[in-house]
């Protein structure tokens, strides 16, 4: 009898704690910049963030932070990247002899470097600003959230070298990132993380692409969920790393499906870029920059492949 009581318990708090999860699954709060807002945290840039920020190039030296993508590049589970390139016309045309060659692009937005938007990433099929899945999702697009809306995004940039903090080559798969370690190598480095600001991580993980893709795609590591509050009450536009995940896989809760990016995206309207190489940056020592990023405007489209510059 005092097993079956046992047993009727265990249940219950496991329906308790899952009628818990299904609750917080359909809790997304309301943009601070109201009903219409499809930005989220870009509305902090100004003229006054960018001015801000153009003061930090000193040298004038240009850092290009997105990876060439080919076929053979490294993608998440279904994605692949194909160009297709012909020449639509053979024949030379006038007496100067013009030709011409197309491409053709065949594959996943999300292969690279990329921006992921607030339309990528919901909680329950309810992104950002409380827009359901239901309500924007169309085959040829989505028609709220969609990354035509962003402006070009000329902010601060800062990079915190998380290998030299652990002191690994390649920082462990399902290494958390946690607030603490976030204060220690910004301390270390001589900076603070402000608002408007976009935080990038740098944990050698890229160095694995090309080499061992079985490992590259299987986990990571990145921040966890405290550091992810820490960052987005700090009122960042944007985070990302130099692997897929962003965020730590394996997750510290292994109950959780990527957490940290469904936060970022639905709660603080951050935006989240992967793949971003910074090993020049850190090379350079070069902590705080001017980071500039014009976005292809593929309307409807809630990620694709970039080339964001950092200038110092």
């Amino acid at each position: 009898m005092k097993t079956i009581v046992n047993t009727l318990k265990t249940m219950a708090l496991a329906a308790t704690f899952f009628t818990a999860l299904t609750t917080n699954a359909q809790q997304v709060p309301t943009s601070p910049y109201g009903a219409d807002d499809e930005i989220g945290a870009l509305n902090l840039l100004n003229e006054e963030t960018v001015l801000d920020a153009v003061k930090l190039v000193k040298k004038g030296k240009v850092y290009r932070l997105g990876m060439v993508v080919n076929a053979e590049t490294a993608a998440f589970r279904h994605r692949y990247f194909h160009i297709e390139t012909l020449q639509p016309e053979t024949a030379a045309a006038g007496s100067n002899k013009f030709t011409y060659v197309d491409d053709q692009l065949i594959g996943w937005t999300g292969v690279g470097s990329q921006i992921n938007g607030l339309a990528h990433y919901g909680r329950d099929n309810v992104h950002y600003n409380g827009h359901k899945v239901e309500d924007f999702l169309t085959v040829s697009g989505v028609k709220k959230l969609g990354l035509e809306k962003l402006p070009p995004i000329v902010t601060r940039g800062v990079v915190l070298d998380m290998r030299s903090y652990y002191n690994q080559d390649i920082v462990k798969e399902g290494t958390v990132f946690t607030v603490e370690d976030i204060e220690k190598v910004a301390k270390k480095q001589g900076i603070e993380i402000r608002k408007g600001d976009v935080v990038l991580f740098y944990t050698g993980w890229t160095k694995l692409m090309g080499k061992d893709d079985k490992r590259y795609l299987a986990g990571g590591p990145g921040i966890g969920t405290e550091a992810a509050h820490y960052l987005g009450k700090k009122g960042i536009v944007a985070a990302g790393a130099d692997n897929w995940s962003f965020e730590a896989v394996p997750h510290e809760n292994s109950a959780l499906s990527f957490p940290v990016n469904q936060m970022m995206a639905t709660e603080y309207g951050v935006q989240v870029l992967e793949n971003i190489l910074v090993d020049e940056l850190v090379e350079d020592k070069a902590w705080e920059f001017l980071f500039v990023l014009g976005h292809p405007l593929y309307e409807g489209s809630t990620q694709v492949q970039i080339n964001p510059v950092a200038i110092k």
